[in-house]
């Protein structure tokens, strides 16, 4: 990291805990599973990036994980003709870095695409206190099985759908996502340019701005900038399974003097 950009991140230091202590404060979940709040008492740091700025490069050695307190986060892979293909997004909550476990190195570079804030978790920490709590060990397990699903829906994505689909499912998949976090699942912004999106879903540009029109004229969502509105989750979701789609909502009943109106100047 520059000296620029160590300049523009806060670092704040917590107690540091033992694994024991851990163990123990984990004694109350329940089997099976894990507090994410309770990973800060691992002995963390925190830090803020600025928009743009990034958080960890490709080729960087591997020596921490990341949970997202605030913000949003794109990660993004070299091809061998030096195009760069947008590997996913990350919001609060989500943990990142995993892509350096195997390796010992990051395999991909992950920027902040908004002023963000992490928790910084040391690897090496956490392997230690996984000796004494199964269930954060179980939790990582599935964190890492979570990591291989959604690389193969991204292949899916890339192999298999027409753009609509694909913007369907990314913003379906959004959808659930601020839902799960407590946020509207009807109505969010859009954190990355329609230029990311194309990066991510293998589309271009052009086509994202037309997929999302398409989208919007057969009525499954509405887009403002970077405003998205999904009237129905249920009715996208349908159209993305190629199922019959439940009714549309009944539009909005106009006023006989609103009616005569309009008809006056149709005329």
């Amino acid at each position: 990291m520059s000296t620029a950009a160590l300049h523009n991140v806060s670092v704040l230091r917590p107690v540091v805990a033992s694994p024991a202590a851990f163990f123990a404060a984990q004694q109350t979940a329940a089997a099976g599973d894990f507090d994410l709040a309770g990973m800060e008492i691992l002995g963390t740091t925190r830090r803020r990036i600025k928009c743009g700025e990034p958080l960890y490069h490709a080729g960087e050695n591997f020596t921490s994980i990341y949970i997202i307190r605030t913000g949003f986060f794109r990660s993004t892979m070299t091809l061998e003709d030096g195009r760069e293909q947008i590997t996913g997004f990350s919001m609060a909550g989500d943990i990142i870095g995993l892509d350096g476990i195997h390796g010992g190195k990051h395999s991909c570079s992950t920027a902040a695409l908004e002023d963000s804030e992490v928790c910084v978790i040391s690897y090496s920490r956490l392997q230690q206190a996984s000796l004494h709590a199964p269930a954060l060990q179980q939790y990582f397990h599935r964190l890492l099985g979570r990591e291989i699903t959604r690389d193969y829906r991204l292949m899916l994505l890339l192999g298999s759908m027409c753009a609509e689909e694909r913007l369907a499912s990314f913003l379906l998949n959004l959808s659930a996502r601020y839902e799960a976090r407590g946020y509207s699942a009807s109505a969010f912004n859009l954190r990355m340019t329609r230029d990311e999106i194309g990066s991510y879903l293998g589309l271009k540009v052009e086509t994202v701005s037309r997929a999302l029109s398409k989208l919007q004229k057969l009525g499954f969502i509405s887009i403002k900038g970077r405003r998205v509105g999904i009237p129905s989750v249920a009715r996208l979701g349908a159209f993305l399974r190629g199922e019959a789609l439940p009714p549309a909502a009944p539009a909005p009943v106009r006023s006989e003097e609103h009616t005569s109106e309009l008809q006056s100047r149709e005329t």
